[in-house]
């Protein structure tokens, strides 16, 4: 299968279809929780809830991890249709529209961590002719060194398509003043290896971070299935409720009383002044002839 940045930038790549199918596949569900999970477990967060960035947070499944771990969270992503199904799944996080290449701009120090899953590769695709891929992802890390707090981790599951790539990433990552490690979790499984990236910001130490290996995997055979089973079954669960809640709430169609009243629902919750609802809202005119 191709490599979805090599077809398009992910602005356009992900479009309501796109959005709407990868959002609801029970199987993208599995394994962007597990991967989200990880990110959380190398994150090495203290036992209260803590304020994280995600970045490309896409429709909210890694966020929905964040939030069962009792964090705060704040995503952004550069999908205005990923981020329309994650507003209407409601999640609990903010989420916001942004190009992660172009940098952003939150209060210094503010969060205490940050997660990425299946994102960083798409900071090299550029839209535009006059965009600069290695200029984006130095611009991308300064500003999210200023964002953490200090010795807080950044952990990004990615896909680099070569070791020149991730040379190059880990590269830009260290000239913003991050120390930076690379873990290979199942290094000898073609199906399960993923690829890590943790960041810290300032003084930090990354010296107990360990992979994880198959041999872990046969010590612990008996207790890691039945947990598995577990997992799916929540899974499997949070996969029926989450569409059923989605093919319940279908976008009524333009202009509808429905519609109407979505609108000015969420125009209020913009804090912007709104005329009330009464039974005339959405009312059709009879047509003058």
């Amino acid at each position: 299968m191709s490599r979805p940045e090599l077809q398009a930038p992910p602005e356009i790549f992900y479009n309501a279809e796109e959005a709407t199918s990868y959002t609801y596949n029970s199987r993208i569900i599995e394994i962007q929780s597990i991967m989200a999970e990880r990110c959380i477990q190398l994150l090495n967060l203290p036992d209260h809830p803590c304020l994280i960035l995600d970045i490309g947070c896409g429709s909210g499944l890694s966020g929905e991890m964040l939030t069962e771990y009792e964090h705060m969270w704040v995503g952004m992503d550069i999908s205005e249709h990923m981020l329309n199904v994650a507003v209407s799944k409601k999640v609990d996080g903010d989420v916001y529209l942004n190009d992660m290449g172009q940098g952003f701009k939150f209060r210094p120090g503010i969060f205490d961590g940050c997660i990425s899953v299946s994102v960083l590769q798409w900071i090299f695709v550029a839209s535009r002719k006059d965009q600069n891929p290695y200029k984006r992802i130095h611009v991308f890390f300064q500003s999210l060194y200023t964002c953490l707090a200090a010795g807080a981790r950044a952990i990004f599951q990615f896909y680099p398509d070569g070791p020149e790539q991730l040379e190059k990433v880990i590269s830009a990552a260290m000239k913003a003043a991050f120390k930076a490690a690379v873990i290979v979790d199942y290094p000898d499984s073609k199906r399960r290896k993923k690829i890590y990236l943790v960041l810290c910001a300032g003084d930090g130490d990354l010296s107990n971070i360990k992979p994880l290996t198959s041999k872990l995997e046969e010590e612990g055979e008996d207790e890691m299935e039945e947990e598995k089973t577990e997992r799916l079954d929540v899974l499997s669960k949070r996969s029926k409720k989450i569409q059923k809640h989605h093919f319940k709430n279908e976008k009524p169609t333009v202009k509808s009383k429905k519609w109407i009243l979505n609108k000015k629902e969420r125009q209020r919750r913009q804090g912007k002044e709104v005329r009330k609802d009464t039974k005339y809202s959405g009312r059709k005119r009879n047509q003058m002839f």
